[in-house]
C-alpha cells in the first residue's frame, strides 16, 4: 500500500533517474510515433483505452517504446500490473505470480497483467511455465523483446498472444522528444537552449532510438555547464564555490547554449544498432547482397562499412561474397569466384583492420561484374528433375564398355576427332532436351563463349586420325578417315619419340581403356 514515505521515495528516485526515464510518457496522448502500432484505428490502442487487452508481445529495437507502452498500460488499466524481469526471474518467480493472479481472480474478480521484459531471455522451460496461465487468461501477458519472437519465443506461446512490431522512430518524432525534454519540468526545465545544428546532430546520432537521443541530450547539457557547475534538483545551477545561478522560466538571463561541439563531446563515436545473430544482422547482409546483385557500388560499400564498423566476422562477409560470385555472376565473369576466394583467404589470414580493403575489393569486383544466375538456376532445375522426375537411363553410346554385350551399344563419336573438337551427339537421357536446364544470360564471358562455340559448330566431318587397335576391342566405331591434305611434316628433334595417335576415348591416349579403367576402380 502506498504511503507518504513511498511517495517521497518515488520522487527522489525519479529526480535521480536518467533523463530518458524522467521523460517517459504516462498516457497514449503523450506517446510519440508508432502510428502503425498504436494509431487511432489500431487494435492495441483501442484495447488499452477500453481496458480489454489480451496477451501481446511487443517486438522492436531498443528505444522504440516497448517498456513505455507497458507503463502506459499499467497507468490506464484497472487490472493488477505485475512486472517480472527475464534477466533475473526464475520459474519459481513466475509460478508465484501466477498463483497470486489466480487468487486475485477467484476472490476479487481482479485481472492481472504480467509484464515480462526481455522475454526472449527466458529459456524454453520458463516460457512453458506461462502457457496454461496465458491460455486460461489467469494472467494477461505483455512481453517485450528486441529479438524476433518467431525465433526466440515458443510457438505455443506466440499462438496464444498477438505480436505487435515497433519500428525505429523517424527523425521528426525523435526531434519532438528532444524539444519536450528541454522544456519539461521533468526534463531540463528550460535551463538550456539547443543550437539547430546540435539538435540535428542528436537526431542523427540517435538512429531512431529515443532513449539514445535523450541520453545524448543529457550528457551534452552537462558539457555545456561552466567548469565545476552542476544542476540541482530544484532547477538551479550551482556554480563552483557555492553560488547559485538561477535559470527558471521567468529568469531574464538566456538559457545556457548546447552547441554541436557539446553533442560531439558527449557522443564521440556513433554506434549504429547491429546484432550478430538477430534481425539487424540478416537485414544488413541481405541489403549488402542485393546491392551487389543490383550493381550499385556505393550501396555495397555502405552496407559493408556498417558490418565492418559493428565488428562483423570478416570470414562471414567473405563467404557471402564467394557465394554471390557463383550465384549471381557465375560464368559471366569466371574470375569473380577467384577474387572472392582470395578475399576469404585474406580475411582468414590477415583479419581486421587491413582485410577491410580486401573485402571492399572483392565486393566491388563482384558488384561491377556482368551478372548471370545460369549456374544457380541450372543446377536447381536439374536437381528438381532428378528428385521429382522419372528414372532416366544413360544412352547406350555413353555407357561404360567393360561388360559383356557392350559391342551392341552403338558408336560413341569422339569429339577430338572432329575439326572443332565437337560433334552433334545425344548426351542427355531420353525425354530431356538441350536447353532444359542451362539458360545463359547473354552477358560477359558466358555470352562470348556461346558465340564462339556456336559459330564453330558448323561441320561434323572428322579429320584424319589414327585409331589404335584397342578401340576395335572396345566395340567403338571411329569415323572413317579422310584423305589428308598434302603438308610438310613438322620438324622433329633427333631421338624424340613419335607423338601418340589420337584415341577415340577421352583421357585414354597412353593406355588401353581396360587398363586405365581397372586402375581407377581399384
Amino acid at each position: 500500500m502506498d504511503t507518504l514515505f513511498s511517495e517521497v521515495e518515488r520522487y527522489k528516485r525519479n529526480m535521480n533517474a536518467p533523463l530518458a526515464v524522467r521523460m517517459r510518457p504516462q498516457t497514449l496522448a503523450d506517446y510519440v510515433g508508432q502510428e502503425q502500432a498504436v494509431g487511432p484505428d489500431s487494435w492495441l490502442r483501442r484495447a488499452i483505452e477500453h481496458d480489454v487487452l489480451s496477451s501481446v508481445l511487443l517486438y522492436g529495437p531498443a528505444g522504440t517504446g516497448k517498456t513505455t507502452l507497458a507503463r502506459i498500460i499499467a497507468n490506464t488499466t484497472h487490472a493488477e500490473f505485475v512486472e517480472v524481469s527475464a534477466i533475473t526471474g526464475t520459474v519459481k518467480d513466475l509460478r508465484r505470480e501466477i498463483e497470486a493472479a489466480e487468487s486475485r481472480l477467484m476472490t476479487r474478480g481482479l485481472r492481472t497483467i504480467l509484464f515480462v521484459d526481455e522475454i526472449h531471455r527466458f529459456n524454453r522451460s520458463q516460457q512453458d511455465a506461462l502457457l496454461h496461465a496465458v491460455e486460461d487468461r489467469i494472467v494477461i501477458l505483455v512481453g517485450a523483446t528486441t529479438e524476433n519472437p518467431y525465433f526466440e519465443v515458443n510457438s505455443a506461446l506466440i499462438s496464444r498472444s498477438r505480436v505487435v512490431e515497433l519500428i525505429p522512430l523517424d527523425d521528426s518524432a525523435v526531434g519532438l522528444l528532444v524539444d519536450r525534454a528541454l522544456a519539461s519540468e521533468h526534463g531540463l526545465r528550460g535551463l538550456f537552449s539547443l543550437d539547430d545544428d546540435a539538435r540535428a546532430e542528436i537526431v542523427q546520432l540517435a538512429g531512431g532510438d529515443a532513449r539514445s537521443a535523450l541520453t545524448t541530450l543529457e550528457l551534452a547539457s552537462q558539457m555545456a555547464l561552466p567548469a565545476g557547475a552542476k544542476v540541482t534538483s530544484e532547477g538551479e545551477i550551482l556554480l563552483e564555490g557555492g553560488s547559485m545561478l538561477a535559470r527558471d522560466a521567468g529568469d531574464s538571463e538566456a538559457p545556457l547554449r548546447i552547441t554541436r561541439e557539446n553533442v560531439t563531446e558527449a557522443n564521440p563515436r556513433r554506434g549504429l544498432p547491429y546484432d550478430k545473430s538477430g534481425d539487424m544482422h540478416y537485414d544488413i547482409i541481405s541489403a549488402f547482397i542485393k546491392s551487389m546483385r543490383g550493381s550499385d557500388p556505393d550501396a555495397v560499400l555502405y552496407w559493408l562499412a556498417r558490418m565492418i564498423d559493428a565488428g562483423e566476422d570478416p570470414k562471414f562477409i567473405a563467404r557471402r561474397i564467394m557465394i554471390h560470385a557463383s550465384e549471381d555472376v557465375g560464368n559471366a565473369d569466371p574470375q569473380a569466384i577467384l577474387v572472392a576466394e582470395a578475399a576469404f583467404k585474406s580475411a582468414e589470414v590477415i583479419g581486421y583492420p587491413e582485410c577491410r580493403i580486401n573485402l571492399a575489393q572483392a565486393a566491388l569486383y563482384v558488384c561491377l561484374a556482368p551478372k548471370s544466375n545460369a549456374c544457380e538456376a541450372g543446377i536447381d532445375a536439374a536437381l528438381a528433375e532428378v528428385r521429382h522426375g522419372p528414372r532416366r537411363e544413360v544412352p547406350n553410346h555413353l555407357r561404360d564398355r567393360h561388360r559383356p554385350g557392350s559391342d551392341s551399344y552403338g558408336p560413341y563419336l569422339y569429339p577430338h576427332n572432329y575439326p572443332e573438337g565437337w560433334v552433334e551427339q545425344q548426351y542427355l537421357p531420353d525425354g530431356l532436351e538441350r536447353g532444359q536446364f542451362f539458360s545463359p544470360s547473354g552477358r560477359g564471358w558466358e555470352a562470348w563463349r556461346l558465340d564462339v562455340t556456336s559459330s564453330g559448330r558448323t561441320g561434323a566431318t572428322p579429320r584424319e586420325v589414327e585409331v589404335p587397335p584397342a578401340s576395335a576391342e572396345d566395340g567403338l566405331a571411329a569415323p572413317a578417315p579422310q584423305a589428308p591434305e598434302p603438308a610438310a611434316p613438322a620438324p622433329q628433334a633427333a631421338g624424340a619419340a613419335a607423338p601418340e595417335p589420337l584415341s577415340p576415348e577421352a583421357g585414354h591416349a597412353s593406355a588401353p581403356e581396360s587398363q586405365t579403367q581397372d586402375a581407377a576402380e581399384e
